[in-house]
């Protein structure tokens, strides 16, 4: 490509001096080549940072990072083979989303995990999660309810456990699937968007049910009732199950960060 460029200037320069009328139609070819060339160098750049952005944030949500851990740029350019301009538009994205910190002088860390966040997080979970599905129940159709029991009937047929014991990305995007389609009738953009944020959030948190659960838990049976009541139109006992549901998650998870503060503070 450098070298037909190269040609092309030599050509044109050569028909400037010699006076070749023609020399518009190629000037403008060049001119439009390199525009077009441009476009497709920002769009790939684009593209590259959009694919940097939402493989480090699956794997941020994954918890394959420490809460707090140090996010090293270079490391992250060498891990993603990408740019380090890419790592820092992506680290910039997820730091506005809360799922990174960004301190002067120390770079950039995953944001830490507490019992403070994840009370108020749950909190907020159970305020929007609880409107978005009255408002659902209140304004879905028919195809609403087909979806809603569409994704329960796929996350009902996931197997729930990894080999090491914690959720299994299948059964993780099933889950989150289910939640989104009970809410995905509400008819509020803002309140879906603050929802798939809150979401996120928990994601970072939910592994740690898994792993202190030990089985103890009926999800399955959770997320059945909870189906069954939307699409039976049964507003508050649905809104009830809702609730409950996600105030277990939250109470297993504070449990396990209570033993792993005790087993720290032990050593």
């Amino acid at each position: 490509m450098a070298a037909l460029a190269a040609a092309l200037c030599r050509s044109i320069g050569t028909s400037q001096a010699t006076g070749n009328k023609n020399i518009l139609f190629i000037e403008n070819l060049f001119s439009g080549s390199a525009i077009v060339l441009r476009v497709i160098e920002r769009a790939m750049s684009a593209s590259a940072t959009q694919t940097t952005y939402e493989r480090l944030r699956a794997s941020l949500l994954a918890g394959l990072y420490r809460p707090e851990e140090k996010l090293k740029i270079s490391e992250l350019g060498a891990a993603f083979s990408v740019s380090t301009g890419a790592i820092r538009e992506a680290l910039a994205r997820l730091t506005a989303e809360g799922l990174v910190t960004a301190l002067p002088q120390r770079g950039f860390r995953v944001a830490p995990v507490s019992i403070a966040d994840l009370r108020d997080l749950t909190d907020m979970r159970i305020e929007v999660e609880t409107k978005c599905l009255r408002r659902a129940i209140a304004n879905g159709d028919l195809g609403w309810e087909t979806a809603v029991v569409a994704a329960h009937h796929r996350l009902a047929a996931t197997p729930i456990a990894a080999d090491d014991g914690s959720f299994s990305p299948a059964w993780t995007l099933a889950h989150g699937d289910f939640h989104a389609a009970l809410a995905q009738a509400c008819g509020s953009t803002w309140m879906l968007r603050v929802r798939d944020l809150l979401s996120a959030h928990n994601e970072r948190y939910l592994d740690l049910a898994r792993k202190t659960d030990r089985g103890k838990r009926d999800a399955a049976r959770e997320h059945r009732e909870l189906m069954e009541a939307t699409v039976a139109r049964d507003t508050e006992r649905a809104v009830s199950i809702m609730t409950a549901h996600l105030g277990k998650t939250r109470d297993t998870i504070e449990a396990a960060l209570l033993a792993a503060a005790a087993m720290n503070e032990a050593r």
